[in-house]
Formats: structure tokens, sequence, C-alpha cells
């Protein structure tokens, strides 16, 4: 007879379904340097060894200003972050400003058809604290490969894509949705987060 597991025990480690109540949070995740924000996500931050989606309208909605407290938090206590392919040069006095160790920032230039490869690769190495990447054409087996390569480098992978793509499966543990309109502030909506069910309130990041 297999050994009597107590049910608190696998409640905590959300491994069983509990109707009409959500599990135990798990505090495991990484501050995004948001308190409201953590306070959604069911482990209080951005999830550990996995693939975040970042669904925008356009470049430029404050996808950037979001990470960066991650980003200079990780940097500064000597992480690698890594950018793969950004549409823009990132504009270093900007990331400086928001506490990104510019020492500890690569930026990796990559052709359109070389950058889902160097943004898998990146994850996987083991080398990276985070890794962020734009693949906006990549299918789902593609999104696979990037959450399996983030879990197994033991690394923060961030997707930057089109929000079109929410219409598509995604094996990205965490989505955020930007919804604004062009002349008002917006907010991110979870779509998707792994350990938890879905809030309903969404988060506006406050303006600079």
């Amino acid at each position: 007879m297999g050994a009597v597991v107590a049910l608190d025990t696998l409640l905590t480690a959300q491994t069983l379904w509990r109707a009409g109540r959500s599990a135990q949070r798990a505090a495991d995740g990484e501050p995004s340097g948001h308190a409201a924000l953590d306070a959604l996500l069911p482990q209080g931050g951005w999830p550990r060894r996995a693939l975040t989606e970042l669904l925008v309208p356009a470049d430029g909605v404050g996808e950037l200003a979001l990470l960066w407290p991650t980003l200079a938090r990780l940097t500064q206590a000597g992480g690698i972050v890594v950018v793969v392919a950004p549409p823009y040069l990132p504009y270093a006095p900007a990331w400086q400003t928001a506490g990104v160790e510019l020492a500890h920032l690569q930026i990796v230039d990559a052709a359109p058809r070389d950058a889902l490869w160097a943004f898998e690769q990146c994850l996987r190495s083991g080398a990276c604290a985070a890794v962020l990447g734009w693949p906006q054409n990549a299918d789902a087996s593609s999104l696979r490969r990037l959450q399996v390569a983030a879990d197994s480098g033991d690394c923060l992978g961030f997707a930057l894509r089109d929000r079109k793509h929410l219409a598509n499966p995604s094996p990205a543990a965490l989505r955020l949705e930007y919804v604004g309109e062009a002349r008002a502030r917006g907010a991110w909506h979870v779509r998707k987060c792994r350990g938890g069910q879905v809030p309903a309130q969404a988060f506006a990041l406050a303006a600079h």
C-alpha cells in the first residue's frame, strides 16, 4: 500500500483541484517589483524557470517599464540579462536610470531567422538570469521549446509579442495582455497563469 500523504500537503503543492476554492498560494515567484501585480499572480511574482508572454498592441506601451525592476535587481545581484534581437536599439541611459547594471546586460544581434534559435539557446545555457525576446512568428512548438529551455536553464524568459497571438494557445506559464485606448492609460490583464485561477482584476503601471 502506498504511503499516506496528508491532504493539506497535496493542496499546498497545488496537485489537487478544490471546487470553489483556490489553492494556498506558494509565494515562490520572482518579485516583479510591482506589489499590486505580485498580489494578483498565484506565485507572488514572475514564474521561475518559465516563459512569460507579454502581449502588446504596439511597441512602447510600457512593457520594458514593467520588467525593469526585476531586471535591475537581477543585474545588481550579478546576474546576466540578455536581450535577443530587439526591434529597436535599447536606449542605454533609460535602462541605467531604471537601475539596470549595464555591465551585466548583453544585447544579441540576430537576423529574424536566427533570433528564435538564439533566444532558446540563451534560455537553456544556465548562464542567464533572464532573457528577453520578440518571437513574433513562433508557433506552439517553438514556444514549447522556449518554455522547456527556460526550465532546464533555470531562467526567467520573457516573450514580447503582438496581442493578436492571444487567440492562439500557448505553453507559456504566464500570459499578460496590455489593453488600453489610444489616449487613455491602459492596464495589464492576466490571461493565463500557472498554479491558480486567472484574476479578474487588472494591473495598471504607475505613470512616471
